[in-house]
């Protein structure tokens, strides 16, 4: 059961990207709809990929089996920032499906708006926010230098395409 609740590690960026659309896709459909059921999935999805990687997640599924192969050959990334990340997205997204259901709209767009920046800069611009932070927090000694040992160094975080998990 332990390996069924597991996170990939390596990651292939091209997928973690590609998740990262659809979220900015769900997003956007829920910020202009108004409507529970894209934000719910979104909801789902982040508690899928936290608890289990793309097993539980049909958008993770889709991008690492049929998307993201499309791509060409995979850039392998550091799991554990990964998973953080997916983290601060189970976070953000169950934080705005409570405050909707408790009739705070508003105020579950505003997550909603800050998390379509962070998967937007993620998707867009290849730049992982919650991979940051995790860098951050393990130079600060927050997050053990044992739980990623290829993430000790912050400016060695990107990998040439082709790059194989052995070279993390």
């Amino acid at each position: 059961m332990a390996g069924f609740f597991s996170f990939p590690n390596p990651v292939n960026e091209k997928a973690a990207r590609t998740v990262a659309a659809g979220v900015v896709a769900l997003t956007v459909i829920t910020l202009i709809t108004s409507h529970p059921i894209p934000l719910v999935l979104l909801t789902l999805g982040f508690w899928g990929r936290v608890l289990a990687g793309p097993r539980l997640s049909p958008l993770g599924w889709l991008a690492q089996r049929v998307i993201a192969p499309r791509f060409g050959l995979p850039n392998f990334v550091p799991g554990p920032p990964k998973r953080f990340a997916q983290g601060i997205g189970t976070v953000f997204t169950t934080t705005a499906t409570i405050l909707y259901f408790s009739g705070a709209e508003t105020a579950a767009w505003v997550v909603l708006l800050i998390l379509l920046v962070a998967a937007s800069l993620e998707a867009f611009v290849g730049f992982c926010l919650g991979c940051y932070i995790f860098g951050h927090l393990q130079n600060w000694g927050v997050i053990p230098a044992s739980v990623c040992e290829a993430c000790n160094n912050i400016s060695q975080r990107s990998q040439p395409s082709g790059s194989t998990p052995s070279s993390l």
